[in-house]
């Protein structure tokens, strides 16, 4: 920054030595972080994510807006998953910590390290793009009313509560299994035996 000017050749710069940026508002409520994941093989080429704080989740009119949001920016990157959820219930489903063989310490891994391994879990919301609609089939079409919408271009949300604090609930919880088991269990982590999904996406190339 220079000034209230920002000078956008060093922001460059930092994203083409790095891979990644990170914006937060002034407020520090917001924080937009861009990795990207260039010098890698497809299907995994980065990641967006978009931290928020969690009392404004609770106004229906934040909610609504947030969903329309997250849809253009899933259609101006062209992706095919994005996932919404408290920071607590990302990290407790995406990673694991493993003992290490000495018996000092941990180790941290991922349970599924992008979507061509799967998914770890379902959370407050779930944007599917075709890749996901395809695999999980007419299977979508059996969830519960109010838990599935077919948001157009492809895109369905699947969403088992209508707070992001009901996560981490054993009402959440068992909202979420009621789900999968209607989905499928082998799309998703088995977290109780540590096994990857057996069945995942058939991921392509973005049409250009």
């Amino acid at each position: 920054m220079k000034g209230e000017r920002i000078d956008y050749g060093a922001v460059l710069a930092h994203y083409d030595e790095c891979g990644s940026i990170s914006i937060m508002d002034r407020m520090e409520r917001d924080f937009l972080m861009i990795y990207s994941a260039r010098r890698a093989e497809f299907p995994w080429v980065g990641s967006v994510f978009w931290a928020t704080s969690l009392p404004d989740t609770m106004a229906e009119e934040w909610r609504d807006t947030h969903l329309h949001q997250v849809m253009e920016v899933m259609r101006l990157v062209g992706s095919y998953l994005a996932q919404v959820a408290m920071i607590d219930d990302l990290h407790r489903k995406m990673e694991r910590f493993i003992p290490l063989p000495d018996g000092f310490g941990t180790e941290q891994t991922s349970t599924v390290r992008d979507p061509s391994e799967g998914l770890a879990g379902l959370f407050w919301r779930n944007i599917f793009g075709p890749p996901f609609v395809r695999m999980f089939g007419d299977r979508l079409l059996s969830l519960p009313p109010g838990t599935v919408q077919d948001l157009g271009d492809g895109l369905v949300l699947v969403q088992p509560y209508e707070l992001p604090t009901q996560a981490m609930t054993p009402e959440g919880d068992a909202a979420e299994e009621r789900l999968i088991t209607v989905l499928g269990p082998e799309c998703f982590y088995d977290h109780a035996h540590h096994r990857k999904p057996t069945r995942v996406p058939e991921l392509t190339l973005p049409a250009k």
